[in-house]
């Protein structure tokens, strides 16, 4: 069975109609779904597959329970570094996600920086990616870092600096060493 990390913005409420599709042939192939437990994209996800009664799925979170677990599935600890808070107490489980997962699915806003790197930490491996970017009304899939960063040009100048700034030092590196296509 194949692992799929799905994600996506916090400010996604609707999924569009090609990400419900894609979705749908992830439980028809009855492939696994690592998701993660925020607002947005993560709960619509979530609740399109309880609603479906789909079973293969598992619910990663930092905090001590789940902020939401719609389906009542496998729950998946990854606490963050200690200190650490906000964006960054979320990144260690997004990190375990991209670790585990064979593919990638993200709803993208354009702008969010979390969903970016998921996909930059799915490049990273080598583990492609299909991104639905709403801003556009497009999907494509993501395949390397090369990718990404043709990616990451259609993004708002200062969108794109602060996804670079929440880089670590291994990610960082490692985006600085595959120049553009161009």
């Amino acid at each position: 069975m194949a692992m799929i990390f799905v994600g996506g913005s916090c400010d996604i409420v609707d999924l569009p109609d090609p990400v419900i599709e894609r979705i749908c042939t992830i439980v028809t192939n009855e492939h696994g779904v690592y998701i993660g437990d925020a607002p947005g994209a993560d709960v619509e996800v979530q609740s399109l597959l309880a609603g479906y009664k789909y079973e293969h799925v598992g619910v990663f979170h930092s905090g001590k329970a789940p902020r939401n677990n719609i389906g009542d599935w496998a729950a998946y600890h990854i606490p963050p570094p200690d200190g650490v808070t906000g964006f960054a107490a979320q990144a260690e489980k997004d990190r375990e996600m991209a670790r585990k997962a064979d593919f990638g699915l993200m709803i993208w806003d354009g702008a969010s920086p979390g969903t970016c790197l998921n996909i930059f930490r799915l490049a990273m491996i080598g583990s492609p990616c299909v991104v639905y970017d709403v801003s556009q009304g497009r999907a494509r899939t993501i395949y390397d870092i090369a990718d990404w960063r043709d990616m990451l040009g259609y993004a708002d100048a200062d969108a794109a600096r602060t996804i670079i700034s929440r880089m670590t030092p291994d990610e960082a590196e490692m985006f600085e060493r595959c120049p553009p296509r161009r």
